[in-house]
């Protein structure tokens, strides 16, 4: 356990000194390795990581789905989704806030990603949030919030990430991700009311819209209702894997983008150039910590630690509790991507010896990166939308996600207190 607590802590040094996590993580598990097991199989285990990633069909689904994303926004979905969820909630009070959080739920379900959900969601909420007198407080606290939805509720790129890296069934994660992301859209509209009751003027409220308007406004989002029924679908009824369900989403993706005359060349060659960009870095910090997580697996840490819990009598929970705690807590100071990463090959093996379900533990996993998506100092969908509202004060920003964070929180708990919630429909798929 000494060797792995010596190279995590000369990771870490490594990190705060600014050298990329992808290489801190790959150089101190190649060096670990070398030191426990000499050059010989430290090169052999780099080299096998190196050339699996790269011609692996399960990672395949990365670049699927993160090109489907890209069309998605290249369509501009995310105007009929939240034109939709406005017809219905507008009028109350924190209204369009509300209808962010709702609208960033439907774009998470055909997106995959936190960063792009915020990043499209802020051009198009807040300046219909600010025009109605909203506060800044309110509107971009909801959008960098609701911009967490795109990871937890599915697809999720991070789900995937998880699933390769434990052999945990994707499609399951999938399914999990449903009514914990339900779940969490409930508890962030009530974050939104909540806000609106301490300050009755940071929310008003808009104008009532008829029946006729909101069933106009429904058949406007068939896209992605098609889009995410057959791609979920498929994979949730057996029909092709989520590899292929990757493949189809994104060919389906391109389509619309086509139909609705938001593509041409030039666009097409920025999506693939995006698409690669985006790839290449989750490749990389994934091969880093791949490397690292074999030298933790040659070290006695996985086994001290399920030890160490086992002649302290700590309870499974309490556990788990501590585990969450940490990885909030890491989230606060470290891009999440690279917390989940490094951690997961010290966690997952304890945590499943303890007899908890991978899957149940992969959704807690993608909730606490939530968190850490909108925790300061350096919560990245905080910094997304600052970049795109540079008149926008960070305090301001911070200001505005603190009700939010407890809501993360608070789900969280709920998921931890009720595992059921995220285990139910997975028993039910034919996966």
């Amino acid at each position: 356990m000494t060797e792995s607590l010596t190279a995590l802590a000369v990771m870490l040094v490594l990190s705060f000194l600014r050298l990329p996590i992808a290489i801190s993580m790959g150089l101190v598990g190649f060096l670990g390795l070398w030191w426990v097991r000499g050059v010989a199989p430290s090169m052999a285990s780099a080299t096998t990581v190196v050339y699996e990633s790269g011609f692996q069909y399960t990672l395949s689904v990365v670049p699927l789905f993160i090109l489907m994303g890209s069309f998605v926004t290249r369509a501009g979905m995310s105007k009929e989704l939240y034109r939709a969820a406005y017809t219905f909630v507008g009028h109350r009070r924190g209204g369009l806030a509300m209808a962010t959080v709702i609208a960033c739920a439907g774009f998470g379900a055909i997106c995959g990603s936190s960063i792009a959900t915020a990043a499209t969601m802020t051009r198009v909420a807040y300046p219909s949030m600010r025009s109605s007198g909203y506060s800044e407080e309110l509107a971009v606290g909801s959008i960098a919030a609701g911009g967490t939805l795109g990871i937890l509720i599915p697809p999720s790129t991070i789900m995937v990430l998880y699933g390769i890296m434990t052999e945990t069934n994707i499609g399951k994660l999938f399914a999990a991700g449903v009514l914990p992301g339900l779940v969490a859209v409930v508890l962030l509209c009530a974050a939104v009311q909540y806000m609106c009751w301490r300050d009755p003027g940071a929310g008003p409220r808009a104008e009532r819209i008829g029946w006729s308007e909101r069933l106009k406004a429904l058949r406007d989002v068939w896209a992605v209702a098609v889009l995410f029924g057959v791609v979920m679908g498929g994979i949730y009824g057996g029909i092709f894997t989520a590899t292929e369900g990757a493949g189809v989403g994104a060919v389906g993706a391109f389509f619309f983008a086509l139909v609705r005359r938001t593509l041409g060349w030039s666009g097409l060659f920025e999506v693939l150039i995006d698409s690669a960009r985006t790839t290449a870095m989750l490749f990389i910090i994934l091969v880093g910590a791949l490397v690292f997580s074999n030298f933790v697996n040659y070290t006695s840490m996985p086994n001290d630690l399920r030890s160490f819990v086992a002649d302290n009598h700590l309870s499974p929970l309490t556990v788990i509790a501590a585990i969450c705690f940490i990885y909030v807590v890491l989230g606060t100071a470290m891009e999440e991507l690279s917390v989940i990463l490094l951690t997961i090959p010290i966690f997952f093996p304890l945590v499943v010896g303890l007899g908890f379900d991978p899957v149940w533990f992969g959704i807690l996993i993608v909730v606490v990166m939530q968190i850490g998506l909108i925790s300061p100092p350096v919560g990245m969908n905080m910094f997304v939308v600052k970049s795109m509202i540079p008149g926008v004060t960070t305090r301001t920003i911070f200001r505005g996600v603190t009700p939010f964070v407890f809501a993360e929180i608070i789900l969280l708990a709920i998921l931890v207190a009720f595992p059921w919630i995220s285990l139910v429909l997975p028993r039910l798929m034919r996966l």
